[in-house]
């Protein structure tokens, strides 16, 4: 592959993120709260997620092995910061799940599909295609404003992903199967915080790398998880009433 046909890939990739935010204004992907015996044969979900999530942990572990890019900064950076992500998403939020729910092996294998594509496109923008000229090169790269903005971004969208988690993780005692509306943390502002996180904690990334690939990303988690917001948002108004989500909006505090 070349930059003209990895920049095209970019494009092709844009473009079906655009069919995909617009169908999930149309249909629920069946996971989670909205799954149904319509979506077909499911599987443990500790074991669906763990499946689904490490492609792109591997794929980006072999791209920068293949790479020769090796322990030279700031790329080096850029993908432990990744790595870090889809450790703890492949290897330990499974096993922090509760309960026996479980994941359509049709979601199952779309997420597969995206994250093999996905660390095609972070491993070519970071490692085989990347933008940096040799003055970007070294340490010094972080104390770039952008630099310092992004990784701020990055781990401050971490903590809320995983404390949001934590919160939604906690709702219910052993054995109760009944929803509830998460308050705790930024659920006081929105009714997908964990969602917020990881779309915060993206375009961090995007802004520290400043990697077209990694804006395209942000695009896939955002065409990914805001109309899913909207569906919990309705969801949740329907099921516990107005007066009880308030005000709060659907994934981003005080806008959407």
């Amino acid at each position: 592959m070349n930059l003209e046909t990895f920049h095209l890939f970019l494009w092709i990739m844009s473009g079906i993120a655009l069919v995909v935010f617009v169908s999930l204004y149309f249909v629920k992907a069946g996971y989670g709260i909205f799954r149904t015996p319509s979506w077909g044969f499911s599987i443990n979900n500790k074991v669906a997620w763990m499946l689904m999530e490490s492609p792109v942990f591997v794929v980006m572990l072999v791209l920068w092995a293949c790479s020769g890019v090796g322990f030279a900064l700031p790329q080096f950076l850029f993908f432990l910061l990744f790595q870090l992500h889809y450790f703890q998403r492949s290897f330990v939020f499974p096993f922090l799940l509760k309960g026996k729910s479980r994941m359509p092996v049709a979601i199952m294998a779309m997420g597969i599909v995206f994250n093999v594509l996905n660390g095609l496109m972070q491993g070519g923008g970071l490692f085989f295609f990347s933008h940096l000229a040799p003055a970007d090169m070294g340490g010094s790269y972080f104390l770039k404003p952008h630099a310092v903005a992004g990784l701020l971004l990055f781990f401050v969208g971490m903590a809320v992903n995983l404390h949001s988690d934590h919160v939604i993780r906690h709702l219910r005692k052993p054995g109760d199967t009944r929803h509830y509306l998460p308050g705790k943390g930024l659920y006081r502002y929105v009714t997908s915080a964990n969602y917020f996180g990881e779309l915060m904690e993206w375009t961090g990334f995007a802004v520290l790398t400043a990697s077209p690939a990694a804006w395209v990303f942000v695009w896939w988690t955002a065409a990914n998880l805001v109309p899913r917001a909207d569906a919990i948002h309705r969801r949740y108004r329907e099921e516990f009433g107005d007066e009880a989500v308030g005000k709060r909006k659907r994934i981003i505090p005080f806008i959407y």
